[in-house]
């Protein structure tokens, strides 16, 4: 028992795909000419294009929020260790002013170049020179100014003009520059000509900007990844570094600076104190010396020990205000200024040391970012608003430190009031000498204190730390990153492809003209019972006793389909029209008359196109034959105006006559009934090849007394709006049982036989006609 096989999805998706790629491949010459000349444009694209390589480096940013921070033996020695915000440091990194150091540093404000066979290279690591400038600032852009060394006498030449030392600062008619040995440079036998350009520094500041990406790289890491693409792997590599470098020395530079305010604070404070110590010692020696070095009593120790700890504490609390003062008064004043105020160090709230330490980071992403972007970026007046927001809350932590402050030196006065009235029952002399003791303690402890504040940030200012620590210095990569070759050919590939393909149907979606039989069942619901190729010979006639041809099979499939339309023996009167002349009704309605007489049935075809009748050009019938304009106007009977056509049995012709001046006017004299009615009689089957509908009204009157009508659209022909509107006529001026002919399919692409945009017909397995003998069409 056989297995049926049954259709899958599967199997519908694949004929669909094996049908799109049916439909493109008859322009295959078009795809094929394409993609040579994309993989040619490849080709040279990859031959003359620089390739470009990336260099690569990583750093770890003091990142509190994120875990990134130091020792704390190093955060004893660092008292200037600030948290940085990652996002702010990104910024920082591709801000101008580090980039223009770079490109000092590096001299690129003068890129040296070799001619190359193919194009011009760089000659960074090929030049046994470098150039540099004593002003970079002030270059003024100058073009491929030749550049020749000889090594042996020590002088390079410029523009064959101008000669110089090396080593040394030399006037030229391009500025003060000097000229030194290339430490990339290697002996090779390259003796091709080197020059050089003169950029301003900002338009290459700009071109590193532009290739130089800083990104973090995670959400929850504190480490920046920095990449930078080159033609030479070595300076995209020393393009990173020296970044890295400048980034580092700037941050070490501003905590160098504030830890030198800070001394210089301290040293200014230490001689204070340090005057008012030696002015008590010398108090206390002139009363010891006046008073024979009096002894004091255990009353006298107790009190001494109660009083240096009250006044130790009052001291405190003195410094503290004293501090609070000068924090106030740095924060109210005008302006964003920068440096850690040493007075600060005494302050112990934890508080107000987390508040002065946000608005002095600020201030310094202030000057840093000010230092690069203008008066008006959003940058910086945001920095700026937060300078402002902040400085209030300091300020009111500020009067309640002090309020605090004073309410215990108020406690601290009562408490030493009431040691004080100990006095009484110590003699004179002794109380004199406690008093003095007591504020030589007191300047003692602030000066200890000072002399430690000191030490520390002399050892933090021999120490300074950078913010960031390199976890991979730069370093290129050995495979080029642009072009990548691949990526390339497979680019040439897809648009081999897909350039045709867009060519193909944009031109077929501007044309306004109908190329698909999908176009007609979707413009309108009248059914499609045939289609037929372009005929691409001079004969109209193509059908012929005896052979066989592949359009000559679609009449006959035409003739076979009339029976869907219900042509019988009792209904056999068809009428064949179009939208517009030129359609091919004529060339339809004699192929389809030639077809059905073949079969042996006695065939009438009319010529009802009283207006441009052409039937008569297709079989060779004289124009000025009578027909049916005679026998409408009643000069002939209907026997005096039917020819036999030669050489085809069973197929009577009946002209269209003269041209008359109102041939619409003359269906309505009711003779066309009579003639209509005679053919039926007398013909198994009568063809009426009317005038097109979109012309005249005709067609609409000769479709009524017919039993079916076959309206023909012709391909790349017939305008889609024509077609659309069939359905909308047919509301009021029906065309009786109505079907559509195709006609005049072209071949699609450049394969031969491939009809009809889609369509690809085979017969018998041989597309070419055939000669058939003794076979009955």
């Amino acid at each position: 028992m056989q297995s049926k096989s049954v259709k899958t999805p599967q199997t519908k998706e694949e004929n669909q795909f094996t049908q799109i790629i049916a439909s493109y491949l008859a322009y295959w010459p078009l795809f094929v000419i394409l993609l040579i000349i994309s993989f040619a444009s490849a080709f040279l694209y990859l031959r003359y294009t620089a390739p470009v390589y990336q260099a690569a480096a990583k750093l770890i940013i003091k990142d509190e929020k994120k875990g990134e921070s130091d020792s704390k033996g190093v955060e004893s020695i660092d008292i200037i260790n600030t948290k940085k915000i990652i996002e702010n440091e990104i910024e920082v990194l591709q801000s101008r002013v580090l980039i223009n150091n770079v490109v000092k540093k590096l001299h690129l404000y003068a890129p040296l170049f070799q001619e190359g066979d193919i194009h011009i290279q760089s000659a960074y690591a090929l030049s046994p020179i470098v150039v540099e400038s004593k002003t970079p600032e002030s270059i003024k852009g100058f073009e491929k100014i030749l550049l020749q060394y000889d090594k042996s006498k020590g002088k390079i030449t410029l523009n064959n003009s101008f000669s110089g030392p090396i080593n040394e600062w030399v006037k030229t008619p391009y500025g003060e520059l000097k000229f030194t040995n290339n430490p990339y440079f290697y002996e090779s036998n390259n003796t091709k000509p080197i020059f050089f350009n003169l950029i301003a520094i900002r338009k290459i500041s700009s071109g590193i900007s532009a290739g130089l990406k800083v990104n973090a790289s995670s959400k929850l890491s504190s480490v920046i990844d920095l990449s930078y693409s080159d033609e030479v792997p070595q300076r995209a590599e020393d393009i990173l570094n020296a970044l890295i470098y400048f980034y580092n020395e700037s941050g070490v530079t501003e905590k160098s600076n504030l830890v030198k305010n800070a001394l210089a604070s301290i040293e200014e404070r230490l001689a204070v104190v340090s005057h008012d110590l030696d002015s008590i010692e010398r108090k206390v020696q002139q009363f010891t010396a006046g008073n024979s070095a009096v002894s004091l009593g255990t009353q006298s120790n107790l009190y001494l020990q109660s009083v240096n700890t009250t006044d130790a504490k009052l001291g405190e609390v003195n410094v503290q205000l004293s501090n609070l003062n000068q924090l106030e008064k740095f924060v109210t004043a005008k302006g964003t200024n920068i440096g850690i105020l040493p007075s600060a160090i005494g302050v112990t709230d934890p508080t107000l040391t987390q508040l002065m330490s946000n608005l002095n980071n600020t201030q310094m992403e202030y000057e840093k970012q000010k230092k690069t972007v203008g008066e008006n970026n959003p940058i910086l007046l945001s920095l700026k608003e937060q300078i402002e927001n902040i400085k209030p809350t300091i300020l009111s932590n500020i009067q309640t430190q002090k309020r605090n402050l004073e309410s215990s030196r108020g406690n601290l006065s009562s408490s030493t009031g009431k040691y004080s009235s100990m006095l009484n029952y110590i003699p004179q002399k002794e109380r004199q000498l406690i008093e003095i003791s007591r504020d030589r303690q007191i300047k003692s402890n602030i000066y200890q204190f000072l002399l430690q504040k000191r030490e520390e940030s002399e050892l933090s200012y021999a120490s300074t730390l950078s913010d960031s620590k390199v976890v991979n210095y730069a370093q290129a990569g050995r495979e080029p990153v642009s072009p990548k070759k691949m990526i390339i050919y497979l680019a040439s590939l897809l648009c081999g492809l897909a350039l045709p393909i867009l060519l193909i149907n944009s031109r077929e979606m501007l044309n306004n003209k109908i190329l698909y039989r999908k176009e007609i069942e979707t413009l309108t619901d009248l059914p499609i019972i045939g289609e037929v190729v372009f005929n691409k010979s001079s004969e109209q006639l193509v059908l012929t006793a005896g052979k066989r041809s592949f359009i000559a099979e679609e009449f006959r499939k035409i003739r076979i389909s009339l029976l869907y339309l219900g042509i019988d023996a009792n209904h056999k009167k068809i009428a064949v029209t179009s939208s517009i002349p030129g359609e091919g009704k004529s060339f339809i309605a004699a192929n389809l008359a030639v077809s059905i007489a073949m079969t042996g049935k006695k065939v009438a075809l009319v010529d009802m196109d009283l207006h441009n009748p052409s039937l008569g050009k297709i079989f060779n019938v004289s124009t000025k034959e009578v027909g049916v304009s005679e026998y409408l106007n009643g000069e002939k009977e209907v026997t005096e105006i039917i020819r036999k056509i030669p050489n085809q049995n069973n197929l009577s012709y009946l002209s269209s006559g003269g041209l008359q001046d109102t041939p619409s006017e003359l269906l309505e004299n009711g003779k066309i009934q009579q003639l209509i009615s005679y053919l039926e009689d007398n013909f198994d089957v009568i063809i009426l090849d009317t005038p097109p509908v979109v012309m005249v009204t005709d067609a609409y009157l000769l479709s009524s007394l017919s039993d079916a009508t076959l309206y023909i659209v012709r391909h790349k022909y017939t305008p889609k709006m024509l077609v659309k509107r069939i359905d909308e006529t047919n509301k009021i001026n029906s065309l009786k049982n109505a079907a559509i002919i195709f006609n005049g399919i072209k071949t699609r692409g450049f394969i031969e036989n491939n009809y009809g945009y889609g369509y690809d017909y085979v017969y018998g397995g041989d597309k070419k006609s055939t000669n058939l003998k003794n076979t009955k069409i």
